[in-house]
């Protein structure tokens, strides 16, 4: 368990507030899942791959399970108490599995829109790190608890082990407006992911500081 109070005054006018960050175990992972759902029900990349709300309720969550799952295996998945925000990390030495994800796309994707996002996964692979690192997978803050300091609390937790074994980070974020954000905790943009007529997602890179 990590706790941090988080000066929220330049994001609102709200009072510090006290963020306790806890590791995810088998009994959090449905309210996680669901908190991410609502995280990401605007995100482009995610309204491209499941534009009709019932698909997107439907097959969005198990897109976090196989896309993050290994973070909830290997206990490197975090949340703020009481569900506001969490944070899928994959440690040094774990990496996503592609065939499972193929699988899902194959069965809840668009046909016309397969094969660009096939060629997106292919991008994403040339831009992984082949050092370790650790990847962030899935960040999320719940939107009615988002401009609080949460999601920086979750990255910090995380980065803090970085910096400390001197291990690089990587992430790939699917909102441009978030690049900013990455940009403030250390990660430099390496470019960008984009195929027919998907939106573009950016890989990022962060060094030990």
């Amino acid at each position: 368990m990590y706790t941090k109070t988080l000066d929220t005054a330049s994001a609102s006018n709200l009072e510090p507030i006290t963020a306790t960050i806890k590791t995810v175990i088998s009994s959090d992972e449905a309210n996680v899942i669901a908190m991410q759902v609502l995280t990401f029900c605007t995100d482009p990349m995610m309204r491209w791959m499941y534009p009709e709300p019932h698909q997107y309720l439907t097959h969005f969550p198990q897109f976090i399970r196989t896309f993050g799952g290994k973070a909830f295996e290997h206990n490197t998945a975090y949340y703020i108490d009481g569900y506001m925000g969490a944070a899928l990390w994959f440690p040094p030495g774990v990496e996503p599995d592609i065939d499972p994800l193929v699988a899902l796309f194959q069965n809840s994707v668009a046909n016309q829109e397969q094969a660009a996002l096939f060629t997106i996964l292919e991008q994403m692979g040339h831009y992984h790190p082949t050092q370790p690192h650790w990847y962030l997978s899935i960040l999320g803050v719940e939107p009615t608890q988002q401009g609080k300091g949460y999601g920086s609390a979750l990255m910090q937790h995380v980065l803090t082990q970085c910096d400390r074994a001197y291990l690089p980070a990587y992430l790939e974020s699917s909102k441009p407006s978030n690049i900013p954000f990455y940009e403030r905790h250390g990660f430099e943009l390496l470019g960008t992911i984009q195929a027919g007529t998907s939106p573009p997602l950016f890989p990022m890179f962060r060094h030990p500081q």
